[in-house]
């Protein structure tokens, strides 16, 4: 029996996977590990009998118990005297978050079987995350970077992974404060419009991490798609115009204000017809896949605004 104890999601789930692939590693060739998941509070004396019970087949099962914390004392005390009489080749995962209406079972959990503690971490912990991240990935990077990446992104570990993976993989390793500055300085007020921007630019990796970030801020994705659609419409319209002309007629022609008719001109003679033509044709599909064709939306977004972004630079 495992428990795994503490608040950071992130760390938790590495360990569960952790506990998952040694069990898997020790596994005759060809055979499978059998997981199952349940909430603690929901299990019933019938579901451990039939969880906890030998293989007719000898298969090895892994059998995963998550929100303890917040389950009840009946079911919990259930599961907990089941795991003082576990079948030869079943593994019991418990995930418990160390507070809840069952924070005092806490105590008798950890007799069970191995613990392993993922504690909400602090200010200097975090450092030492970051380092660490970068480190597994084969990068090192001096304090100033993790300083950076900790004051542009914030404290969450799972946006903390997501960036240094992102940020090794976009500088192939040469990860610097510019770097990260340049990625999210300001990202975390990012709107559909300046990722529409970068991306219509060709700004190709600034768009993309700002997408990127967006969208794990909870922007949402019909926002980003409706704001990318609106300047490949504008940049469609501007791309036959030439030479000058009054900018409030020019504004009503493109649909955008004023202040901003030179730039989209400006920023339309870097395309050529062809391109613009697989835009527009590409917003299309886009308005599809977000307004309910099915699919992953977030992928749908931004996989547009890699593609606009590589348009414009063609």
């Amino acid at each position: 029996m495992h428990l795994i104890l503490g608040e950071e999601s992130l760390l938790a789930e590495r360990a569960q996977k952790q506990i998952l692939d040694a069990l898997r590693v020790e596994l005759p060739v060809g055979e499978q590990l059998q997981v199952t998941t349940l909430r603690a509070g929901q299990v019933s004396p019938a579901d451990l009998i039939d969880l906890f019970s030998p293989s007719l087949f000898s298969d090895a099962r892994a059998v995963i118990f998550t929100d303890a914390g917040e389950s009840g004392k009946e079911p919990l005390d259930l599961l907990m005297k089941a795991c003082l009489d576990v079948a030869p080749g079943i593994t019991v995962i418990i995930h418990h978050n160390g507070k809840g209406r069952q924070k005092a079972a806490v105590s008798k959990l950890k007799k069970l079987g191995h613990v392993h503690e993922v504690p909400k971490l602090n200010a200097r912990d975090r450092q030492g995350f970051v380092s660490n991240e970068f480190r597994q990935l084969g990068v090192r990077v001096t304090p100033d970077v993790v300083h950076a990446l900790l004051e542009g992104v914030g404290s969450d570990l799972r946006e903390l992974a997501s960036a240094v993976s992102q940020l090794v993989a976009d500088t192939n390793g040469q990860v610097t404060v510019e770097a990260v500055r340049r990625y999210y300085e300001g990202v975390a007020e990012v709107s559909g419009f300046d990722i529409a921007d970068l991306a219509v630019s060709g700004q190709l990796a600034r768009a993309v991490a700002s997408t990127r970030r967006a969208l794990q801020l909870g922007t949402s994705p019909v926002a980003i798609a409706a704001a990318l659609s609106n300047s490949v419409i504008s940049i469609a319209r501007a791309y036959g115009i030439r030479g000058a002309g009054n900018e409030y007629e020019l504004a009503k022609t493109l649909g955008v204000p004023p202040f901003k008719v030179r730039s989209v001109l400006a920023t339309a003679r870097r395309w050529n017809g062809d391109s613009v033509s697989d835009a527009v044709i590409l917003m299309a599909e886009l308005d599809a896949s977000t307004k309910g064709r099915g699919g992953d939306q977030e992928f749908a977004i931004e996989d547009a605004v890699r593609r606009i972004a590589e348009l414009a630079g063609r």
